[in-house]
């Protein structure tokens, strides 16, 4: 079939975020949107012709519209052959594996990864390179700046590819391959993990629930947890992926996924609790009565590491994004490996990666994963945990009690001001920029500032540098306060407060957590003036 040529003109707000380009899903829906930005990617690529390109989705509200838009987009630009999952559905680590696995150009990934789906919800796509990783910034600087130039976008006139059959299809020419979009994922799993020590945990009476969140994880999760481990059937919940998410919010926090974080604190509570997010990326990890932060997690995975099978012989390091708390730190230090401090964003683990500097990295945001692909991985933190659980026969509060009196307590919070004016936060910002200069060897409630900064990163591997990733206060004590605006939010924006305090292997592990910061909330509002800015008297989020 012959190429469409077909004009267009540039939509204003194409800028992609920390993860790709999110807004509300009718934004997408407008006439030429996604054909827009998908061609503003193909556009500023080299060497697509013939090639390969992985497509998939969380399976959110017009993934199925959008995927054969690309299909026909793709098709158009002269790729070879498009690997998508069934239904149009991938996980977003599985996709960062297929890309890996079958050797491909690179893959888009359909997902506003924890925000609400829905035709009032979000959507979001985003370009990842052939590691397997989220696009650099050089590329996604390039694809801005194509989507405010571009006039036309080149597709053909194909019918709709039959997603739900898997197999060989084709579109004006190019290959179609519909994929089982759990299989490679499962198969690269069970390389990673002693499956049958988990399996025998489970037979032993091991209970555990795993909540999908009607999110991407589900079928995985029942293939894996339910199928390949033994896990009764019903260990997980809300496991069919749905348009709109049952109506919820697929971010596993302690607002959204309060009935497992209810449940886990109960009389009749399983052993272990977990949770996955919209895209699959992202986990929550709760014991029976105790709720495991994201920087704790991260910490205790990268010290446990070696009991998991790919990871016997220890790991090379670890990274952690710059709001995460130090915790990770002092695995580092007593393991003799290199921490790295990174900007937020997947995307800035990469090069670590790829150069076998690092094989565990986190954010405190609820990602972790490792060198098994170029993603944040939910799942694969779930099954590290389990096999952690099932070799060191303890219970998750008792392996965080001992991590503690090993290594310290980082008591760690973050306060989320969603959607605010982006006029007032930006302001917020750059006052508290103009602090910085006069803060360090001043004493704010008692404390020492002993830096603040606005951070920048300096890539070791390629030389890159990214600057203004979020002003950090840190003190004598080992206290730090750390404020930054997300860039993962679709309406106005998010403010974000992170809090930190340490607490020797010696001290008070016990207290409850915002008592423990409270003087450091103190001295952040009085700082930032974020109450009086925002006009909120308390977080929307607190985790």
């Amino acid at each position: 079939m012959p190429i469409q040529t077909i004009e267009t003109k540039p939509f204003g707000d194409q800028k992609p975020g920390t993860s790709g380009l999110r807004k509300r899903t009718a934004a997408f829906m407008v006439p030429n949107y996604v054909e827009n930005f998908v061609q503003s990617i193909f556009d500023s690529l080299d060497g697509i012709k013939g090639k390969t390109l992985v497509l998939g989705g969380d399976g959110r509200y017009f993934n199925d519209v959008a995927i054969q838009k690309i299909i026909k987009i793709a098709a158009g630009n002269g790729f070879g052959a498009v690997l998508v999952g069934q239904g149009g559905l991938l996980s977003t680590p599985a996709a960062s594996h297929v890309i890996r696995h079958h050797k491909a150009f690179g893959g888009i990934i359909l997902s506003a990864s924890h925000n609400p789906g829905g035709p009032d919800g979000d959507f979001g796509i985003k370009y990842n390179v052939s590691n397997g990783g989220p696009a650099p910034e050089q590329i996604t600087d390039a694809v801005f700046a194509r989507t405010k130039v571009i006039d036309r976008y080149l597709t053909v006139d194909a019918p709709d590819v039959d997603l739900n059959c898997i197999g060989t299809h084709h579109s004006a020419g190019m290959v179609v391959e519909v994929i089982d979009p759990v299989a490679d994922y499962a198969a690269l799993m069970e390389t990673i993990f002693d499956f049958d020590q988990i399996r025998a945990m489970f037979a032993s009476g091991f209970r555990m629930q795993f909540d999908a969140m009607h999110a991407i994880t589900g079928p995985y999760a029942h293939k894996i947890l339910e199928g390949m481990l033994g896990a009764p059937v019903g260990t997980v919940i809300n496991g069919t992926p749905l348009p709109d998410f049952g109506g919820g919010h697929p971010d596993p926090n302690l607002v959204y996924a309060k009935p497992l974080y209810d449940l886990l604190m109960g009389p009749d509570a399983p052993d272990f609790g977990a949770a996955s997010d919209g895209d699959g990326d992202r986990n929550l990890i709760i014991g029976r009565g105790r709720f495991v932060t994201p920087s704790d997690s991260l910490a205790i995975l990268a010290a446990n590491a070696p009991y998991a099978p790919a990871y016997k012989a220890g790991i090379a390091g670890i990274a952690r994004s710059m709001p995460t708390s130090a915790a990770a730190d002092r695995v580092a230090e007593k393991l003799g490996v290199e921490m790295h401090e990174t900007p937020t964003g997947w995307k800035f683990f990469g090069n670590l990666l790829d150069a076998g500097r690092v094989t565990i990295c986190g954010e405190e945001s609820a990602g972790t994963g490792s060198n098994h692909v170029r993603e944040k991985d939910g799942l694969w933190a779930v099954l590290l945990w389990l096999n952690i659980l099932a070799a060191r026969k303890q219970s998750a509060d008792a392996i965080v009690v001992d991590h503690w009196a090993t290594y310290g307590r980082n008591y760690y919070t973050r306060h989320d001001y969603d959607e605010v004016d982006s006029g007032a936060a930006n302001a917020l910002m750059e006052d508290l920029r103009a602090k910085l200069p006069s803060l360090a060897g001043t004493r704010l409630e008692g404390r020492e500032v002993a830096f603040a900064d606005d951070f920048t990163y300096h890539d070791p591997i390629d030389g890159s540098s990214s600057a203004k990733q979020g002003v950090r206060i840190g003190f004598t004590d080992g206290s730090r306060i750390v404020v930054r605006l997300s860039g993962t939010g679709t309406v106005g924006a998010t403010l974000r407060l992170y809090l930190e305090r340490y607490e020797p292997p010696h001290g008070q592990h016990d207290l409850d957590t915002q008592s423990a910061l409270a003087s450091l909330i103190s001295i952040a509002d009085g700082l930032a003036g974020i109450r009086s800015r925002t006009g909120r008297d308390a977080p929307s989020v607190i985790t």
